[in-house]
């Protein structure tokens, strides 16, 4: 048994998962989670329009880092990982972001390849599904991207037939469309337009069309879930593998579209760091609604709390 650390830093959240790793004698794995949290710090903000982190969010980013060191420390973390997404891809001052981390952790973060980042997402999702409900297509709906991925998992191993990262998420696509208070019509159909344009080399690079079970991973899908559910308060016990039917995305993107600033920070399952941007990221899940529904027959979404956090863990066994 190895205790190991996994560090996602994404355009809007830094998370960390701290778990022991054990590995079986016929080649499958096991986590146990000994501490796991999310802190919104919103690393790629104004990143699509000036191609640079700005330095307070570099300042945010640091202060949730150093808070993870220690915690790494206290924890006996024995091999650390951090994994850095799509804000540091496309920020031309990276380097200083690259310093900051390796003083912090002793580990550089690595920029991973969208390919990659889906590769790690679909084997923390699938993890703990029936294989026989597979292929699944499993997609990340981060701040900045997306990552659609198909696959197959036996049970031991998982093989990805096909991947594809595309430059959208909740941040990008409310920066860019989703200006008003609530949004307009016209800004509503301006989002809906650039996501489908955005998502449609996803659609025709990765084999959807194989897929039997759609799951969603990351913020913006557990958080719609727990909407869905109108749950008192964020629950993961609840959200993990629940299931949203198209109609529930639909009517649950449209009363989030509708409501203001004010009205959405009242509800009460919406982390404050994603109060801004929840509309944004129901708009893209509903696109994939649509058309997984067309391309698969897929009707409904599989929420997973497991995602590439899982999958950072396992690859440090």
């Amino acid at each position: 048994m190895a205790r190991v650390a996994a560090i996602d830093c994404g355009t809007n959240s830094i998370r960390l998962l701290v778990a022991d790793v054990t590995e079986h004698d016929d080649g499958t794995a096991h986590l146990r989670d000994v501490h796991r949290e999310m802190r919104i710090v919103r690393l790629g903000e104004g990143v699509d329009a000036t191609k640079r982190l700005s330095d307070a969010a570099i300042a945010r980013t640091r202060d949730a880092l150093a808070a993870y060191a220690a915690i790494c420390r206290r924890k006996g973390a024995e091999r650390v990982r951090m994994v850095a997404t799509s804000a540091t891809r496309d920020a031309t001052n990276r380097a200083e972001f690259f310093a900051m981390t390796k003083e912090l952790l002793g580990v550089e973060a690595e920029v991973i390849t969208g390919d990659e980042e889906a590769r790690l997402s679909f084997i923390g999702a699938v993890g703990d599904l029936e294989p026989d409900d597979g292929p699944f297509v499993v997609t990340d709906l981060g701040g900045g991207s997306t990552e659609l991925v198909v696959g197959t998992w036996d049970g031991k191993n998982a093989e990805v037939t096909g991947a594809l990262s595309v430059d959208i998420g909740c941040v990008r696509i409310t920066e860019r469309c989703l200006r008003g208070d609530p949004p307009t019509e016209k800004e509503i159909a301006a989002a809906r337009a650039f996501a489908a344009e955005v998502l449609a080399p996803a659609f025709d690079a990765v084999p959807i069309a194989q897929a039997r079970t759609w799951v969603g991973v990351a913020g913006t899908v557990t958080t719609l879930s727990a909407i869905a559910q109108d749950l008192p308060a964020y629950d993961s016990e609840r959200t993990h593998l629940s299931r949203l039917s198209r109609d529930a995305i639909g009517r649950t993107a449209q009363h989030l579209l509708g409501a203001t600033h004010e009205e959405r920070a009242a509800i009460p399952t919406i982390h404050p760091g994603r109060v801004d941007v929840i509309g944004g990221g129901a708009l893209i899940t509903e696109v994939l609604a649509e058309r997984f529904a067309d391309a698969a027959g897929i009707d409904e979404l599989l929420v997973s709390e497991h995602d590439i956090l899982d999958g950072i863990a396992l690859s440090l066994r």
